[in-house]
């Protein structure tokens, strides 16, 4: 009998383990009578069901505590876990926004200096015209760097940003996996220790009757 069908079922349980099967029926007993003292039991009232010994009782109790908390810190955990990842990608969006930004103001202060390099271009004539064109075209190269710059730098951002996340999935993966494995290994050792009281019990109900 595993540890939950016990706790499911354990009136039953205890009620066959005490009056016994009928042979040709294989149905539970309704009464057991002692032949010595004719003494006749039909009912058993089962005041509590919980192991005999103060170790194994001590033990099954912490178990089942420890199992709680394990389920407690990684629900909490994975809570936590989902929370950084939504800060992650709101900041990583953020980043990428401002970079975006900055990229746009950067082109249009491109074309106002291209505007206002060509509206110095019509109004001056020979050498000033010259400097101007040279002018814009350096202020054109240097809005492209910067341009190409921002986009670089949004890349890059958007590509720390990725990993990030890729990493505290994978340290989410690992916790869950990590306190399942303990929820089954508790919950086996609690279920081998509920056996062993039943097989306690059971060999307590036949010696009483034997006598």
């Amino acid at each position: 009998v595993t540890f939950d069908d016990f706790h499911k079922n354990s009136a039953k349980i205890i009620q066959v383990a005490v009056f016994g099967t009928d042979q040709e029926s294989k149905r539970p007993k309704e009464e057991i009578k002692f032949v010595s003292n004719n003494l006749v039991v039909t009912s058993v009232d089962i005041r509590a069901v919980e192991p005999v010994d103060q170790r194994t009782r001590d033990s099954l109790q912490k178990s089942v505590t420890l199992a709680i908390e394990i389920t407690t810190q990684s629900q909490e955990a994975a809570a936590r876990r989902e929370a950084e990842r939504i800060e992650q990608e709101a900041r990583g969006k953020l980043e990428r926004q401002r970079i975006m930004d900055e990229a746009e103001a950067e082109k249009a202060r491109r074309e106002l200096l291209s505007l206002q390099a060509e509206s110095s271009a019509v109004e001056s004539t020979g050498q000033a015209k010259a400097e101007a064109i040279a002018r814009a075209e350096a202020a054109r190269i240097e809005s492209e760097a910067a341009v190409q710059g921002a986009r670089l730098r949004a890349e890059a951002q958007k590509i720390e940003t990725e990993s990030e996340l890729e990493r505290m999935n994978a340290a989410r993966t690992a916790d869950i996996r990590f306190a399942i494995e303990n929820n089954n290994l508790e919950v086996e050792k609690a279920e081998k220790m509920a056996k062993i009281e039943t097989d306690k019990f059971n060999q307590m109900v036949s010696a009483l009757g034997k006598e």
